[in-house]
């Protein structure tokens, strides 16, 4: 596959109610050519009969209809890649109370159904269908993610460039539980909580008040930069693992405060970091030029 015509593929899974369909059609407005439950088998003839007609962004929903022939999917995902297609693969998850809570609403058949199953027996048979996709896909949490902003967070990640490291920071609430797509998790709640000041706790940590009253916490900057630090040495390893995103979830009690905070000093601190670099990450002593930075506050409905 020339360079010029290169492939820009898309693929969209994970468990049922998580979102693909919201995902997918996110894709089809942003012009990508959108097939829904490919059978893995016409995988490689459909992406080169595309290729081959000029298309040049398709995106595709595979899931647990394809049944045990998922095991199959690296070997194929792997040779596209060497074919010189850009591929990206996201992989939607929620929690179960979550799930099943859309399923209850939309009265929707889950697609392992049958017998006496519940939806729980049928989300764990799903997810271990998905292993080989979960393990392969960049995951997005959508447990409390709106359609919209589930669209939103879809197409921030396909603009990227291909060629980008893309590091996501993302706050949230202890109470409403950690994200599941979260690939390491720092903990905020050592920090003191502008929640008890009366004229803090209705504002956010994107609010200067609240920003001012932690800047004068000595341990709140000790944290962004050792957490930076940590970034800065381990990133490059992570990458080896041939990962194009990275999460980095920060919590606090109710995910308004001190995390939200922290996420926005962090991608400040990185941000900056990465402008003043030159060339790639050399042992772990300077982030990426080519790193990319997306800040997300779960907590915080419209960010």
């Amino acid at each position: 596959m020339s360079e010029s015509a290169r492939l820009r593929l898309v693929m969209i899974s994970g468990v049922s109610g998580s979102g693909k369909s919201i995902a997918l059609r996110a894709l089809e407005d942003a012009g990508y050519n959108c097939i829904d439950n490919l059978p893995l088998a016409l995988l490689d003839q459909t992406v080169h009969l595309l290729s081959d007609s000029g298309v040049t962004q398709v995106a595709l929903s595979i899931d647990a209809r394809g049944g045990t022939s998922l095991q199959a999917l690296p070997g194929y995902l792997q040779k596209l890649k060497a074919e010189g297609t850009d591929l990206r693969v996201i992989f939607l998850d929620a929690r179960d109370q979550t799930l099943v809570r859309r399923f209850a609403e939309t009265r929707r058949r889950h697609p392992l159904a049958g017998g006496d199953r519940t939806i729980e027996e049928c989300l764990s048979e799903e997810r271990q269908l998905l292993a080989p996709v979960a393990e392969y896909g960049h995951h997005v949490d959508t447990s409390e993610l709106t359609p919209m902003r589930l669209r939103d967070w879809i197409k921030d990640l396909i603009e990227l460039e291909t060629d980008i490291r893309t590091l996501v920071l993302e706050s949230f609430g202890y109470r409403a539980g950690v994200p599941l797509d979260a690939d390491l998790v720092f903990d905020a709640r050592c920090l003191p909580n502008p929640f008890y000041e009366p004229s803090l706790r209705p504002l956010t940590g994107l609010d200067a008040p609240v920003a001012g009253f932690l800047d004068q916490e000595p341990r709140a900057a000790a944290l962004v930069g050792e957490i930076a630090s940590f970034l800065k040495r381990w990133l490059p390893e992570y990458a080896r693992d041939n990962r194009n995103y990275f999460t980095v979830a920060i919590g606090c009690t109710g995910g308004r405060h001190r995390s939200v905070y922290l996420v926005e000093k962090l991608a400040g601190a990185i941000r900056s970091a990465v402008k003043d670099s030159s060339g790639d990450c050399i042992q772990g002593t300077r982030f990426s030029s080519n790193l990319n930075v997306l800040v997300r506050h779960r907590e915080i409905p419209g960010t």
